[in-house]
């Protein structure tokens, strides 16, 4: 399961998505989850899901590689649906015992499971597509207006990428921890949820001290290599917009004016 989650990985393969400038993948991915949360109907979304299996076409990753980082959220995904589909009040639609389901509370499980599932799967589209430099370089140019309130912007991109590249990383290493506690008669499959949450708990700390080590050898290579924060610092390929760049912003605002303009429609 742990090996399921892709987000924070890098899919390396050749295609328009991967060469895209980190700015507009970065602005389009935050552009795209922000639509989501203004359609009011189902249109908006099918205009979202058309958008969404565009892009993934174009940046040759296999569909089953990108839907299976979605094994991860199912148990919050089916919380959500619950918790909305019997917790809404409105028209009641089924009643089983002291349960009930109403209209308001069936189309906002199905809205808030569509939202979050493309919502997954964009975020992961993104990292997919850039390496985690190129993703600093992007996150450091968007956020370099910043810099007139002094904010650190080089250090926090830096902190940024760093924490989404560990997350694949920290997963591994979880799993190898899970393995080799089980050869030793760990039992995390049997039991309730309660016994099972209980049964992770030895993961924890030779998990934190793996943290720690790794942390620790990061800052010890960065120093190593006299890094001193973002002042006076250059770049080997700094990022310049191209044709294809402002042909893929084009298509991002496209899709903002025709995806928002249905999907605020009402019937």
């Amino acid at each position: 399961m742990l090996r399921d989650i892709t987000l924070g990985q890098y899919y390396q393969t050749e295609s328009v998505i991967h060469r895209l400038d980190p700015r507009v993948k970065l602005g389009g991915t935050l552009l795209y989850i922000i639509s989501l949360f203004l359609f009011r109907n189902f249109l908006g979304y099918g205009a979202a899901a058309v958008f969404l299996a565009a892009v993934i076409g174009l940046s040759h990753v296999p569909f089953k590689f990108i839907v299976k980082g979605m094994k991860a959220i199912v148990f919050l995904l089916l919380i959500t649906v619950v918790f909305n589909l019997f917790l809404t009040p409105g028209t009641e639609l089924v009643s089983v015992w002291k349960l009930t389901i109403t209209v308001e509370g069936l189309r906002t499980a199905v809205t808030m499971a569509v939202r979050l599932t493309m919502l997954i799967i964009g975020s992961s589209l993104m990292t997919l597509t850039t390496t985690p430099n190129n993703l600093t370089d992007g996150m450091e140019r968007m956020m370099r207006p910043l810099k007139v309130f002094k904010v650190p912007v080089h250090e926090v991109a830096m902190i940024m990428s760093i924490a989404l590249r560990f997350i694949p990383i920290l997963l591994e290493e979880t799993d190898k921890i899970m393995k080799a506690q089980i050869a030793r008669g760990a039992d995390f499959e049997t039991g309730n949820i309660v016994k099972r949450a209980k049964a992770l708990v030895p993961l924890l700390v030779p998990l934190f001290i793996s943290a720690f080590r790794r942390a620790n050898d990061l800052a010890m290579a960065m120093e190593a290599r006299c890094y001193r924060g973002g002042e006076g610092r250059t770049k080997m390929k700094p990022l310049v917009y191209e044709k294809r760049d402002r042909l893929g912003y084009l298509c991002i605002f496209v899709y903002l004016a025709v995806g928002i303009t249905v999907g605020r429609l009402r019937f």
